[in-house]
């Protein structure tokens, strides 16, 4: 069910039909910048719960995508209980989780058990190609995120993201992004446009107007799984290579890449620039006489025609 187009005729230049190629059958539905403004207002009165109710009802094509940490755990919470109050039979909204190949044992631990709690099957995608560290390090040699961090977060974040969203139909994207964590999380609107891929899709931060301490809190009184390094100083995990655990009065996303001017994973930052970049140093290890099997990203194989 899509919502009904909100174009006016002098917005046609402005406008963004939102969708995937894979839903080519059906018509896509378009937002403009206007009508994102009037949606955020009214979200904004919005508790996060009645957020996913609305999305829930108004919005096709609603996947979460997650690491689970922690405000990835509470809206899935928050998910279940929705399901549970409607009586519905499945989890109503596909889980996604990225696995890396690099992730600490405990947050793998944590997919499992998170998935297990809350009966949401769980959807792992791993960079194309490979199902094991070694494999991938066998053809892209070690330490690839500090030989060429672009690459590195193209291949085991970006392209298995994309190829989650194409596989899936998505058009909506449930993130765990808040303003809190700042830098360029710091004035995320609730619902926005994400026009580096084509068709553009929609994210929906849910809790972007929650702080760190919200969270935490939702999580400890609604008996919410989490990972067990948060007990050790950690506040916001990824890989393990590039996250540490936080000192007192820092940010809780200080902890990730110490020493370095990213912010970012790769999974927010524009895909079409990303696959650019990934696409210039494929061509460079060729010229440089390369053995191993190609990597074959998805749009390769299904085109996605860009903006």
């Amino acid at each position: 069910m899509s919502p009904a187009s909100a174009t006016r005729p002098e917005d046609q230049q402005q406008s963004f039909p939102v969708g995937t190629p894979a839903t080519a059958a059906e018509p896509a539905f378009t937002y403009t910048p206007e009508y994102i403004a009037h949606i955020n207002k009214s979200l904004a009165k919005r508790s996060p719960q009645e957020i996913l109710e609305w999305a829930l009802i108004t919005l096709p094509g609603l996947v979460q995508t997650t690491a689970f940490g922690l405000t990835g755990l509470a809206i899935l919470d928050m998910i279940s209980k929705i399901r549970a109050s409607r009586n519905l039979d499945q989890h109503p909204v596909p889980l996604i989780f990225i696995d890396t190949l690099y992730h600490f044992p405990e947050t793998l631990s944590l997919a499992k058990r998170a998935s297990s709690h809350y009966s949401a099957p769980l959807q792992i995608y791993t960079p194309a190609n490979f199902s094991t560290t070694a494999a991938f390090e066998l053809h892209h040699g070690p330490e690839l995120w500090k030989s060429d961090a672009d690459v590195y977060d193209f291949l085991v974040k970006v392209e298995p993201g994309r190829r989650a969203a194409l596989e899936n139909h998505a058009q909506v994207t449930i993130t765990g992004r808040r303003r809190s964590q700042g830098a360029a999380r710091a004035a995320i609107p609730i619902l926005e446009i994400d026009s580096s891929v084509s068709p553009p899709v929609l994210k929906l931060n849910v809790l972007a107007e929650w702080g760190y301490d919200e969270v935490w809190a939702y999580v400890k009184e609604n008996n919410v799984p989490y990972n067990e390094l948060h007990d050790r100083g950690y506040k916001s995990i990824g890989d393990w290579h590039s996250t540490a655990a936080t000192a007192p009065g820092e940010n809780e996303r200080d902890g990730r890449w110490k020493g370095q001017e990213k912010t970012e994973c790769g999974l927010h930052k524009d895909y079409f620039k990303m696959r650019s970049n990934f696409l210039a140093a494929k061509k460079r290890k060729v010229a440089s006489k390369t053995s191993g099997d190609e990597i074959v990203l998805v749009d390769e194989v299904q085109p996605v025609a860009s903006s």
